[in-house]
């Protein structure tokens, strides 16, 4: 067992933002599939009940990828991209651990890890905009969610500076932030 198995949870529950990218997928995913970060699987399953493709979700969990395979989704237990051939999805589904954290704070159970985006809440959305061009096949779309906690113009440099154009596919404002799923494509 190590610091990160404790009593309690151990996957993300789908909330109001997996249900907006949900959303978007279900409206703009096509061809092969990977959803990073797939925690219970709700999203890829629904993508690959609902639109009939073949969705692969990973996480870097293995109590995510387990539960994701219980529900019929292919799964891997991965870091973001490492494990992905280049040009191998046409979508790439993304709702990442965005919450800003103190550093000072530890993180180590699976639960938290699937929330803290680090002290400014992109910790993980830079290396993913940075390496997901390389998985990505001609033509190929990135759905990201992005939430207003972690500095949404700073996250429109960064996919600005990955060679993305982006278009706003959902949003919803909440009392406490405002949820987006942006749809990115390569710039020509």
């Amino acid at each position: 067992m190590t610091s990160l198995d404790r009593d309690g949870p151990t996957v993300y529950r789908p909330a109001k933002d997996s249900g907006l990218l949900a959303k978007a997928a279900l409206e703009d995913a096509h061809g092969r599939v990977l959803e990073v970060g797939t925690g219970s699987g709700w999203v890829a399953e629904r993508i690959a009940e609902e639109r009939g493709l073949r969705v692969v979700g990973s996480d870097r969990n293995p109590h995510a990828a387990r539960e994701a395979a219980d529900r019929g989704v292919e799964a891997a237990v991965a870091d973001l991209l490492d494990p992905f051939r280049a040009d191998a999805f046409d979508t790439v589904c993304f709702n990442p651990p965005y919450l800003p954290t103190d550093p000072e704070n530890e993180w180590d159970d699976w639960m938290e890890q699937a929330l803290s985006g680090g002290e400014s809440g992109r910790e993980l959305i830079e290396p993913f905009l940075a390496d997901v061009d390389r998985v990505l096949a001609p033509g190929g779309t990135v759905l990201l969610l992005v939430s207003s906690l972690t500095g949404y113009e700073e996250v429109l440099a960064l996919v600005e500076d990955a060679g993305f154009d982006h278009v706003v596919a959902v949003e919803e404002s909440f009392p406490f932030e405002t949820l987006t799923v942006l749809r990115l494509e390569r710039t020509e």
